[in-house]
């Protein structure tokens, strides 16, 4: 769950800037997105087999 806290002189526009981004690194948007309708399991294997390909590829390409 995401929460953010306003810090001392914060404006609330900056506070749900961060909170936006947040929910954007966690994907909790496009987690609801998935979730709100049906995938066939063969479509969940092959977002996960992407989705792990993409992340091998990401480790690869960091500089270390």
């Amino acid at each position: 769950m995401a929460k953010v806290l306003l810090q001392p002189e914060e404006a609330v526009k900056d506070a749900l800037r961060r909170f936006k981004k947040l929910c954007d690194r966690e994907g909790i948007v496009n987690r609801s997105k998935r979730v709100a309708r049906y995938e066939k399991p063969s479509e969940r294997r092959r977002r996960q087999l992407n989705e792990r390909l993409k992340n091998i590829r990401r480790a690869q390409r960091a500089p270390r």
